[in-house]
């Protein structure tokens, strides 16, 4: 952390920044990976609400 001091005598102190990198594009392994946990998602909320309406 680094702490600066002004003619008064407060302190200020500031966070370290953390290192900044690009954001890597996913694979196709991963984006076919995505799109089935999107489904499965789907499919999951799609149910519930099926239940939800057929028991009320």
């Amino acid at each position: 952390m680094y702490t600066s001091t002004d003619e008064n005598g407060i302190l200020n102190n500031f966070a370290t920044e953390p290192k900044i990198y690009p954001a890597e594009y996913p694979s196709p392994e991963q984006q076919k990976r995505y799109i089935a946990y999107g489904a499965a998602s789907a499919l999951l909320v799609a149910l519930t609400i099926f239940t939800a309406v057929a028991i009320s």
